[in-house]
């Protein structure tokens, strides 16, 4: 099953979908696209984050697929869709609004939550039409808009050129990340999670991103270490919810705080005591929850059949 089969039981093992779609992307680039759940119940669409896969969703995906369809997407490079030349914002944006219209009928309304670049690419798409067509709501979670290099804490040093220019270097390496060792599992838990993240939420984080491809890993640091979507912020006019953990040294709470004061119209800000970076495996429910309570409020389940454009043996 390549390169996605990283966990095999428990919460974090992938669910196998209800179907799998292609979309197709602006450029040509292939999307691989899953659904779970109940046709005609409301929609989540979940966007991961760098050096991920559709499988950091798998406790959102099947917490919420006995009441929701939920579609989640490997971006570009990642999991099994296959990587392209192009990378960029725009490249992510267009990407988002493949999936939406391969996913949903036209004019159907869906919660959307990014996390880390899955967040970024919800803002780069903000001001998009396919965009505004199909998103209800909004969630954020562990991301931000910009100086996201400069605000790291992944190095414990003083803030400044130095701790800029390593923080750089050490994201973007191009260095093999290799087999998921002992060590291993201590430096990603350092640097992505709280200190008081469980042994099976670790392993389940190290196996999906030492997944990820070292040529696409570092294409992608060097787009995120020149990002800059602060006006697309401005653009998210839809309802927002901002999440982050407290331990987060990726996109420290600093970065979530500076999308709350930015955003048109914002429902506030959860900031977990103790969760790091990568808050849908490190706190399920509390992402599930925020998820949920979006959908309640924002969307409603209408009669919507199965829509998408070209399958894929699943």
């Amino acid at each position: 099953m390549s390169r996605l089969l990283h966990v095999s039981s428990g919460p974090y093992a992938p669910p196998v979908p209800a179907r799998v779609l292609i979309a197709v992307s602006a450029d040509g680039a292939r999307l691989h696209v899953e659904v779970h759940g109940p046709e005609g119940a409301p929609a989540v669409v979940l966007a991961h984050g760098w050096t991920c896969s559709t499988a950091f969703w798998a406790a959102q995906i099947r917490q919420l697929a006995t009441d929701h369809r939920v579609i989640a997407y490997d971006q570009r490079g990642h999991g099994r869709s296959p990587a392209s030349r192009a990378c960029g914002t725009e490249a992510l944006a267009d990407d988002l609004e493949a999936v939406l219209e391969a996913a949903l009928a036209p004019g159907e309304k869906a919660v959307i939550a990014g996390h880390s670049m899955g967040g970024m690419t919800v803002m780069a798409a903000a001001g998009r039409a396919g965009f505004r067509e199909h998103a209800a709501a909004v969630l954020l979670c562990s991301t931000g808009a910009s100086r996201l290099v400069a605000e790291s804490l992944v190095l414990p040093i003083r803030a400044g050129r130095l701790r800029t220019f390593l923080t750089k270097r050490l994201l973007g390496s191009r260095a093999p990340l290799g087999p998921v060792t002992p060590l291993a599992r201590r430096i990603l838990r350092y640097g992505t999670m709280g200190a008081g993240a469980a042994p099976h939420m670790v392993e389940a984080c190290a196996r999906i991103v030492h997944a990820c491809p070292r040529q696409v890993r570092h294409a992608w640091s060097e787009v995120l270490g020149l990002l800059d979507l602060d006006h697309h912020v401005r653009e998210l006019s839809v309802p927002t919810a901002v999440l982050v953990g407290s331990a987060d040294r990726l996109t420290p709470p600093v970065q979530s705080r500076a999308l709350v004061a930015a955003l048109p119209v914002c429902l506030g800000l959860a900031e977990l005591p103790g969760i790091g970076h990568m808050t849908p495996v490190e706190a399920p429910e509390q992402v599930t929850g925020k998820i949920r309570e979006l959908v309640s409020t924002y969307v409603h389940a209408g009669p919507v059949g199965p829509v998408g454009h070209v399958k894929e043996d699943a």
